[in-house]
């Protein structure tokens, strides 16, 4: 009811002076004489970034930094509301000492003696009164008589006697995780409270430590505002990212703590209708929840029993299960990170397993619609080059799936990084040929992948070829292709996917002529568009009659001629821009594995002629034509009057070459 009655109270100040400023990001100019802030001993701006302390390890010892905002703010009577980022980053085991926000009596630096734990904000000298201020320490080394070297305190005139003091592991908040954590602190003038509220940035903030405060006690009536941080032994890099402050001035009378008895009466009278109508809106609310969560479990539920009915289903595992195997999702485990979230590698312990987790990033648009593709398509899936969906996990609202761990990553690491010789590259190539010719042709229902490139290729312990990541498969259902929002990595997406959206088998078999020229060529495509890029020229290889000069150069000659000559023409033959004469799969597995299997022909030369036909019915075709001199260019054109039906062409001379 107090905290009501303050409330009312608070109507008086709608039209009181108020305060603002805000840093959505820092840079070299931010401490600059004449800027907003005033910046001391180790401060600097870079990146974007607020360095309090050195980004030298061998630099950061015995290290304070302290930045003030450079005006003078009035600190009562008013409430006052800040939000800021920060991040702390160590190489070592051991850190310290620590940041804090702060709210100084003067716009001077920290006393001279303030690194270590004393954080900038107190020195030995200073200790115990002899200065007014606050401050909200974050801590990351344990000295004696602290309770931990992960925690927040509020501080006033002495460092080993907090006002408060709370671990920040009761949260599950790492101050030493290298993320970037988001701290909200609120000071309430007419209630005479400070609350903190923390949460790694993205996620919703949580009221962590709440503390009577009487402000006109502590600081002095106009005071500064900013940051302090210090380390002693250990190297520690102490980061603000951004910065809001608002301050509201309230009326002398709100110094007064409580309300007297006459206000109390007033505030009672109105207070009853409002609370009448909080509990309105409260059972409102309750209601609104309680439909939620239903929600939320019946589509667990759904997702349940679509595994469970599926041919070959995986294994259902707890999040417990995963958060342990992968150390809590440490950023250390981190394999990878795509587009719907990151992979963590993790460890079973009974039996021994190693693992790859994939955790499904939570503010992705599309992240249940994937999860869901992946564990219908993939889990009834069977096949020595394809990632084996071990397991999934749909807990805590999170995602997750559970792949067999691939020891030597994907495929991307290694293409003009890392050497392989002739024998690795042939395998990787036919071992995926032989994967995608399973979900073209021999898996049932035709599975079109949409995104394969060398980072969804993961490599085993025998760099045998697995092909992975299924999150935008979809089922073609008896269909000759499935229509969609375009999807895929450009580079290796097919022209036709371009214009149409729409997704066939032949726009995995023009990826995979991608990915075989920068295997058997040892560089990256810079994207069919470009100019001297990849396919640009082993085409122009090609046309002198000179195919072989193209091969990756590390090579240093050694590899079989005749094999090499198959992969380069497979990969021209599987991009050629008309989907209709892509080889299929089956082909391409036979080139690969029999030597006199005769190869695709392919044209003189790259295409000179683009011609895009839009067919409405049998009777009406518009036709645009274009002529280029080495890549064939897509043509603008009035997208109303584009039917249902896109067919993409493009002419040859249809005179061939023999090798």
């Amino acid at each position: 009811m107090l905290r009501l009655l303050v409330f009312l109270n608070q109507f008086s100040v709608l039209f009181v002076e108020s305060y603002n400023f805000s840093f959505p990001s820092f840079d070299v100019e931010s401490c600059s004489n004449g800027r907003n802030l005033t910046c001391w001993g180790s401060v600097t701006a870079a990146n974007e970034t607020l360095n309090l302390t050195p980004d030298q390890p061998q630099n950061n010892s015995n290290k304070v930094g302290r930045v003030l905002f450079s005006q003078s703010i009035p600190m009562w009577p008013a409430s006052f509301s800040t939000i800021f980022a920060i991040r702390i980053l160590t190489n070592q085991s051991i850190s310290g000492d620590g940041m804090a926000f702060l709210i100084a009596q003067d716009d001077k630096p920290s006393p001279p003696h303030s690194y270590g734990s004393f954080i900038g904000i107190l020195d030995p000298s200073t200790q115990r009164c002899a200065l007014h201020q606050l401050a909200v320490e974050f801590d990351t080394y344990r000295n004696e008589r602290e309770i931990d070297g992960n925690h927040v305190a509020i501080v006033t005139t002495n460092m080993e006697s907090p006002v408060a003091v709370k671990s920040l592991n009761d949260i599950g908040i790492d101050l030493r995780s290298g993320r970037n954590i988001t701290i909200k602190i609120d000071y309430d003038g007419w209630a005479k409270v400070l609350e903190i509220s923390v949460a790694y940035a993205g996620q919703p903030l949580v009221n962590f430590l709440s503390q009577e405060i009487i402000m006109q006690e502590i600081v002095p009536h106009n005071a500064y505002v900013g940051f302090s941080a210090s380390t002693a032994y250990f190297s520690e890099l102490h980061q603000v990212l951004n910065w809001n402050f608002t301050l509201y001035e309230l009326p002398e009378r709100s110094l007064k703590y409580g309300l007297d008895p006459e206000k109390e009466k007033i505030a009672l009278l109105v207070a009853i209708p409002v609370v009448v109508v909080l509990l309105a809106v409260a059972v409102s609310f309750l209601i609104s929840a309680r439909k939620d969560r239903k929600e939320r479990l019946q589509r667990k539920e759904d997702i349940e029993m679509l595994t469970r009915t599926a041919a070959n289903a995986p294994q259902i595992f707890t999040y417990r299960r995963l958060s342990n195997a992968t150390k809590n999702f440490s950023k250390d485990k981190i394999l990878g990170t795509g587009g719907f979230g990151s992979v963590y590698k993790g460890v079973f312990s009974d039996p021994p397993t190693t693992i790859a987790v994939k955790r499904i990033n939570a503010t992705s648009n599309q992240g249940e619609k994937e999860y869901l593709a992946e564990i219908c398509t993939i889990g009834r899936l069977r096949h020595k080059n394809l990632v084996q969906l071990q397991g999934w996990c749909h807990d805590r609202e999170q995602l997750l799936l559970v792949y067999e761990y691939m020891p030597n990553g994907s495929l991307d690491k290694y293409i003009g990084k890392i050497f392989l010789d002739w024998d690795t590259r042939f395998k990787i190539l036919s071992g995926l040929a032989s994967a995608l010719v399973y979900l073209h042709e021999e898996c049932g229902n035709p599975i079109v992948h949409r995104d394969v490139k060398p980072n969804n290729v993961m490599l085993d312990a025998e760099y045998n070829a697995h092909l992975g990541d299924f999150g935008l498969a979809r089922l073609l259902q008896n269909e000759n292709f499935v229509t969609t929002m375009v999807a895929g990595t450009p580079g290796y997406l097919a022209p036709e996917v371009s214009y149409t959206g729409r997704v066939t088998p032949e726009s995995d078999v023009y990826s995979f002529g991608m990915v075989v020229l920068e295997v058997v060529c040892g560089r990256r495509s810079k994207g069919i568009m470009e100019e001297n890029s990849l396919v640009e020229c082993v085409w122009s290889s090609y046309e002198k009659g000179a195919l072989l000069e193209c091969m990756d150069q590390k090579l240093e000659g050694n590899f079989d001629n005749a094999e090499a000559m198959r992969c380069l023409i497979t990969g021209l033959a599987c991009l050629h821009p008309d989907r209709i004469l892509r080889p299929k799969m089956r082909k391409v597995v036979q080139v690969f594995m029999n030597p006199d299997e005769p190869l695709m022909k392919l044209p003189e030369s790259r295409p000179s002629v683009v011609c895009v036909s839009w067919h409405s019915s049998p009777c009406s075709t518009m036709t645009i034509t274009t002529t280029t001199t080495t890549d064939y260019t897509p043509v603008a054109v009035n997208m109303e009057i584009i039917p249902d039906e896109v067919t993409v062409s493009y002419e040859y001379a249809y005179e061939t070459k023999k090798y």
